[in-house]
């Protein structure tokens, strides 16, 4: 019900009320700044204060007439007001309005995604502190690679969620952007007085030099960050789509009572929210694309991104939103198999320990290459015959020229993986 409830939430930014609320607001606080200047009479702002409104049906029925949006808002509004309408929208521009409401739009979207953010930091931090020594093996090229703890993947995870919270507080902070400067930024029919009061009105900065428009870099930014943030999505929830996989068993998606895997398989438990999210975030990526070639636009504008913008505008976010909000369930009610971890981790039969002894045998002194083969020798032996690798090291006659089986079972023990692990969790969660 709160997800569902947050979503509607986002929503409700990219609705034609809010919206119109947005320009509505705008139009409000350019009339108040040219009554500061002095243009304005106070009589006629308090009538246009009193009496302006809108009516989302008689907007969209005006448009069908003018096939421009901004001009059926106006005459929207105005018929609200009567003679005193004469001020509304004076010496600005279309855009003007539309993109100082679309920065606003995106900021209190950015805002719901930041909060988002923050929950599931906090999932992923439990997560990890509650796993912090459980052992499991690392993998590189999906091929096993040397012990790690499950609380280590954890926390791998809560830093790069947590770059990502920088990432959406800079883009946050980067489209609080408006300008009202006219038809090419020039300020010829509105002067920057009225520019800098309706900006910090609504929270918002003027943009240092614009067009018609504000520049379209300050928004790929966002969205290309929105991107990144559902990239990092979908390497978890590949993570996990791999730890689920039969032959691994690690971990998986919580699977309720009366839930169904398959159609024609009773037995099936698939891990469907992790593959719907892997997808979703094709989606986000695309949007970030579409955001960067908004950037080139002809002279000081033509209008090629209006139409793009009201698509990946509310898409994006919303979408985001919503694969957070999924993402941070999926992690919460996550079910791990530390048993299924210790029993992958003795798989291989102790070849993960053959770091350990190749850098023996170097402080013993021999050189990489040749303690490399020495030890390369065994582990190849044992990994086409399945032998136990320890009992095969003490066996070896070169090698114990070198080793004892003594400094071998203290090389081969386990302690030294995870030595650091406080450590590495000091610098992630700075404790």
């Amino acid at each position: 019900m709160i997800e569902r409830y947050t979503r509607e939430k986002m929503a409700r930014i990219w609705q034609d009320q809010n919206r119109y609320q947005k320009w509505l607001d705008i139009e409000l606080a350019i009339c108040e700044a040219y009554n500061k200047l002095g243009v304005i009479p106070t009589d006629d702002l308090n009538v246009i204060k009193d009496k302006a409104t809108f009516d989302v049906s008689r907007v969209l029925e005006i448009e069908e007439q003018t096939k421009h949006d901004v001009v059926a808002f106006i005459q929207a509004v105005s018929e609200s007001i009567g003679s005193a309408s004469k001020w509304i929208h004076m010496g600005v521009t279309s855009s003007d309005i539309l993109d100082t409401a679309f920065s606003c739009q995106l900021a209190e979207a950015a805002q719901i995604l930041l909060e988002d953010l923050a929950a599931l930091l906090q999932v992923l931090k439990e997560k990890a502190y509650a796993y912090k020594l459980t052992p499991m093996i690392g993998r590189t090229h999906g091929i096993h690679a040397e012990p790690i703890t499950f609380g280590l993947k954890m926390a791998h995870f809560y830093d790069e969620m947590r770059r990502n919270l920088e990432r959406m507080h800079t883009a946050t902070e980067r489209v609080r952007v408006g300008k009202i400067s006219g038809a090419v930024g020039t300020y010829a029919h509105v002067p920057p007085f009225v520019e800098t009061y309706v900006c910090e009105k609504l929270g918002l900065k003027p943009a240092t030099l614009s067009t018609q428009i504000v520049p379209r870099d300050y928004y790929a930014e966002l969205f290309t960050t929105i991107a990144i943030i559902g990239s990092s999505i979908e390497k978890m929830s590949v993570e996990l789509r791999h730890m689920q996989r039969t032959e691994v068993g690690e971990a998986e998606e919580h699977f309720q009572k009366g839930q169904t895997g398959s159609s024609a398989m009773p037995h099936k438990r698939n891990p469907i929210a992790s593959e719907n999210l892997s997808g979703l975030a094709r989606l986000l990526r695309g949007y970030a694309i579409s955001a960067l070639e908004n950037i080139s636009l002809w002279h000081e504008r033509d209008i090629s991104h209006s139409s793009v913008e009201r698509v990946i505008g509310p898409d994006a976010t919303i979408l985001l939103d919503y694969m957070l909000q999924r993402f941070t369930n999926v992690y919460k009610n996550m079910v791990v198999y530390p048993e299924r971890m210790e029993q992958n981790l003795m798989m291989t039969k102790g070849l993960y320990h053959s770091e350990a002894v190749l850098l023996s045998l170097m402080k013993k002194g021999l050189t990489r290459q040749d303690a490399y083969k020495l030890v390369q020798k065994t582990a190849m032996y044992c990994f086409e015959r399945k032998c136990d690798f320890v009992p095969e090291l003490k066996k070896d006659a070169d090698l114990r020229q070198h080793l004892s089986a003594e400094e071998i079972d203290k090389i081969t023990g386990n302690e030294h993986y995870f030595e650091h692990v406080d450590t590495i969790f000091k610098r992630v969660f700075g404790e």
